[in-house]
Formats: structure tokens, C-alpha cells, sequence
């Protein structure tokens, strides 16, 4: 009998910040065509459990906690026909765990299957490699020269990991993810790839697995990915997860207009505070109307500002219809619940 690796993967209770987890299943080589060659697709994957207690899921007394698949792609690490799957945590009876925002995002994306919402994402994950507790290229006990040279930058004075982030590309790539590019930021060490466009829930699926493959990557590096908000003290950029967004009226002819009238909603005074309330921990310290952001006292957009919460893109504004770019999700949100409060907010 031929044998697959499935490595099942999940996000668990960690607070403020939720880490991944995953371990391994041997699965029947079988599988393989029921669940990539779309004939029963990812139901075929039997779930799993785990140790709550050892996840900030569960006590000790109660702590079995199940893992329902829910997106399935190849493993470009193990190669061959072996698995990488992203799985929901539910407890008795398959009821959502509280740390399963997935959930909650699928019920309004099929809520709103066939309408014409049609939220589409992209997702600019922002993070900074970390190498003894210093971000790389920080020279250990000091400062590097300020910002300026390092955004998008080429030369070994300017850039440090980018190894790291070519073979996450490519892993990328090859898992089948929507991933759409990759930057250098404007602190050293401090990279972005870019998630989309993709759907409600889907954005979220490619985005996680998309942090798997690179924690894994620099695992082989000696390096640590931070998502923090503001990773380095001082006059230095924080790390943002700036977030695209757009419905099918948006993006029709007279889409400005929707825009405009959705930003209207967006910047009434309870929305701001939902939405900031789930745009990451250490908000504070990242929106403080300085290093290319605004204010988390204060709601504000305009054209190409990115000075403003919201920016409208250039494009967008001559074109009269596209997209717009929420500025104030940190690098540490979660996807699924980011994208779930935009598409509640056009519903």
C-alpha cells in the first residue's frame, strides 16, 4: 500500500496573537485523486484530533479537540503527492471552537452565494525576519542606517533574507496558493508578499497556508517570522496587513460612487470600533498618524494617500470603479475575521 503525508494544520488559542500548529497523517496514496482531482475534494480527508490543553483550546479535564479539513493543497516542501491541510477546530458534536473564525465567514459567504456582493481580497502581509531577538540586518545592540535605501531595495548593504522570501515564493507557487507578488519593506528585514485576488473564505485559506510554508522555510534558516505590530522601537515602519477590498458594483461602471457610500458606512463611529478592535493587537504602537499611517483616533481617506485609513487608489479614481485599501489591519490580524467585518459592512 502506498503511503502520503497529510500535514494537517491549525490555528490555535494563543493570545493576543494566535499561533499555527500542525502535525503529520499517514494517508493512503489513494486520496490523492478524490481530494485534488475534485471528485469529492477536501470531505475525502478523514479529521483528526488533538490535545487542546497543550493549545490554549481546551482544560485538561475536557481537552479533546477535533480537526475538520477544509482546504487541502500539495506540500512543495515534501514534494511528491503529499499534503499540506488546513483544518477548522471544533469540539463536541462538530461545534465551532471559539478560535474558529473561519466558521463564521463561511456562514456569510454562502449566506450571500449568488448575490451580487461578490467581496473579492487582496491581502498585504506585511512581517519582519528576526535573528536573536533583532530584526535581520540589525546590527546586535544597535541600529542599521535609517529608512530610505531598504523598500524594494537591491544590494547585500540593503537587503538581508532574501532567500528566504525566493523559496517561499516558490513553495508558493507550487502549493497552488494566490499568491501575486513579494516586496522588500522599509525596515530591513522586513518583508510583504501579497495574497489575492481571492474570496471571502479563500482569501483566508491561502493566506494561512501561505504563513505556514514561510515559518517553515525559515525554520531551515535559524530565522524567526514576527507578524508583530511594530517590531522594532522608534522611528522605524510597524508591520501592516493592508487589505483590498471590493464588490462587484464597485468594480461595474459607477463603482466610485458605491465606494464613496461604502466608506461613508465604514467610517461611522461604531463600525471604527468593531473593526479596530480586530485589527491586530498592538495597534496603538503601529497607527500613530506617523511612518505612513493614520491615526487609530481618527477615520479618514482620500486618493493615493497612505497617510490616510483609507487610501482610494490612484487607478481606481481615474478609472471611476475598482477597489480600495483598508490601511489599518496590522500584520498579526486575523484573515478570516478582517474579511468577514469588510463584506458585513457592504451586505
Amino acid at each position: 500500500m502506498s503511503i502520503i503525508k497529510a500535514e494537517y494544520i491549525w490555528i490555535d488559542g494563543t493570545e493576543p496573537t494566535p499561533l499555527l500548529r500542525s502535525k503529520t497523517r499517514m494517508l493512503e496514496a489513494s486520496l490523492i485523486e478524490k481530494v485534488l482531482g475534485a471528485i469529492t475534494g477536501v470531505a475525502a480527508l478523514p479529521h483528526w484530533g488533538f490535545d487542546g490543553s497543550s493549545t490554549n483550546q481546551a482544560t485538561g479535564d475536557d481537552s479533546d479537540c477535533q480537526l475538520f479539513p477544509v482546504f487541502a493543497c500539495r506540500d512543495p516542501l515534501r514534494g511528491g503527492d503529499n499534503l499540506l491541510v488546513l483544518c477548522e477546530v471544533v469540539t463536541h458534536g462538530g461545534t465551532p471552537h471559539p478560535t474558529n473564525t473561519r466558521r463564521a465567514t463561511q456562514e456569510i459567504e454562502d449566506r450571500t452565494k449568488g448575490s451580487n456582493l461578490d467581496c473579492w481580497y487582496g491581502f498585504e502581509q506585511e512581517y519582519t525576519m528576526m535573528k536573536d531577538g533583532y530584526p535581520l540586518g540589525f546590527p546586535e545592540g544597535g541600529y542599521p542606517g535609517p529608512q530610505g535605501p531598504y523598500y524594494c531595495g537591491v544590494g547585500a548593504e540593503y537587503i538581508f533574507g532574501r532567500e528566504i522570501v525566493e523559496e517561499h515564493m516558490t513553495a508558493c507557487i507550487k502549493a497552488g496558493l494566490k499568491i501575486s507578488g513579494i516586496n522588500a519593506e522599509v525596515m530591513p528585514g522586513q518583508w510583504e508578499f501579497q495574497i489575492g485576488p481571492a474570496g471571502l473564505t479563500e482569501s483566508g485559506d491561502h493566506m494561512y497556508m501561505a504563513r505556514y510554508l514561510l515559518g517553515r522555510i525559515a525554520e531551515t534558516y535559524g530565522v524567526d517570522i514576527s507578524y508583530d505590530a511594530k517590531p522594532a522601537k522608534g522611528d522605524w515602519n510597524g508591520a501592516g496587513c493592508h487589505t483590498n477590498f471590493s464588490t462587484k458594483a464597485m468594480r461595474e461602471d459607477g463603482g466610485l460612487k458605491v465606494i464613496h457610500d461604502y466608506l461613508g458606512k465604514l467610517g461611522q463611529p461604531d463600525r471604527i470600533t468593531l473593526h479596530l478592535a480586530h485589527y491586530g493587537a498592538g495597534l496603538e504602537d503601529r497607527l500613530t498618524g506617523e511612518h505612513e499611517t493614520a491615526s487609530y483616533k481618527e477615520f479618514k481617506y482620500g486618493v493615493s494617500d497612505r497617510g490616510a485609513s483609507v487610501r482610494i487608489p490612484m487607478q481606481t479614481d481615474l478609472d471611476g470603479k475598482g477597489y480600495l485599501e483598508d490601511r489599518r489591519p496590522c500584520a498579526n490580524i486575523d484573515p478570516y475575521t478582517v474579511a468577514r467585518l469588510l463584506a458585513e459592512v457592504a451586505e
